[in-house]
């Protein structure tokens, strides 16, 4: 599973959890808008997140130097 698959996922998650926010809270055009941001800044927040490791992974900074005897 690579980059492009996971936010996909991280995609449709948002989604799902802004529309059940609407139908479940909804209380007043201020709350929801208040509700669908936090929904949204959560979703982004941990997908970059996982992006940051996921690459972080990919290429890591430090190479690990091999010694003949390993």
């Amino acid at each position: 599973m690579g980059l492009s698959m996971t936010t996909i996922i991280f995609v449709v998650v948002g989604v799902v959890a802004s529309v059940l926010v609407r139908l479940c809270c909804n209380r007043g055009p201020s709350t929801n808008l208040f509700h669908l941001t936090l929904i949204i800044t959560a979703t982004v927040c941990c997908w970059m997140m996982w992006a940051i490791v996921y690459l972080a992974q990919l290429k890591p900074l430090l190479v690990p130097i091999l010694s003949e005897g390993e």
